[in-house]
């Protein structure tokens, strides 16, 4: 699969500097959690990193510039998940995921079998099947989550980025996204780099932590080292205690 490098990203909006010189490697296969407080530039950085906003620096996969791909083969190598996705009107929740595979697909080639497979797995995992011929209009604001990172694991690509992927999904669901995001790595090799606001369900599932703050890379490195209570108080202005679940993952516990 693919692994990624991003080289001095900097990047902002109408002239303002939002994400300023971030620099990191993503081996492929491996998982980088984004962290950091509200208005960080997490969003920004990910938006950045897929292409979606102007930006200078670089951004290369296995050592090619990621503007240099045309947009199928950037589409296979590309998944992208955003926070508020805007929905196509009058499709299935089942349509919807299938566009998924369409940068697998030929120029006039139909969905086969496998890619019918795919989705079907996918919808599984996701407890989406029940409403596989649902309308996307007609969902709950945590069903139109589940759809938007079922087709972006659908579309099986070498490096997956996820946008707050668990806003809005009960912590079942969330535990199910994850868990079939952490398969898809190491069965796979998937690349993943995601945003998360629940600290403790970034270092459960990241491998590494970057933790950002005014757009500046504060420190970056295992979940032990990045989640301090000392840390926490510094960016967060929280008041933390730092435990570990039984696996040695740690769990971030508020104190009153």
């Amino acid at each position: 699969m693919s692994g990624l490098e991003v080289r001095e990203l900097s990047a902002g909006y109408r002239g303002r500097t939002v994400v300023s010189a971030v620099s990191t490697t993503v081996d492929s296969g491996g998982w980088l959690g984004i962290i950091g407080p509200n208005g960080a530039g997490k969003s920004t950085l990910l938006k950045a990193i897929a292409g979606l906003v102007g930006h200078t620096g670089s951004v290369l996969v296995d050592g090619r510039p990621l503007g240099s791909l045309r947009r199928r083969e950037r589409a296979r190598t590309i998944g992208y998940a955003p926070q508020i996705p805007q929905l196509p009107i009058g499709l299935t929740v089942t349509d919807y995921v299938l566009l998924g595979r369409t940068p697998h697909l030929g120029p006039l080639a139909r969905e086969s079998a496998a890619d019918l497979d795919v989705v079907s797995s996918v919808l599984a995992r996701m407890d989406l099947t029940g409403l596989a011929d649902r309308s996307l209009s007609t969902l709950s604001g945590g069903e139109r989550q589940r759809a938007v990172l079922a087709r972006a694991l659908a579309q099986r690509a070498g490096v997956l980025l996820l946008d707050e992927p668990t806003t809005g999904l009960d912590i079942g669901h969330a535990q199910a996204l994850l868990d079939l995001v952490d398969e898809l790595r190491v069965e796979l090799g998937t690349t993943v780099i995601s945003t998360l606001h629940d600290l403790t369900l970034a270092g459960q599932y990241a491998e590494r932590l970057l933790l950002l703050d005014r757009g500046e890379v504060v420190t970056e490195g295992a979940p032990a080292e990045a989640l301090t209570p000392a840390r926490l108080a510094t960016h967060y202005a929280a008041r933390t205690s730092v435990l570990r679940s039984p696996d040695g993952t740690p769990v971030i516990a508020p104190i009153r």
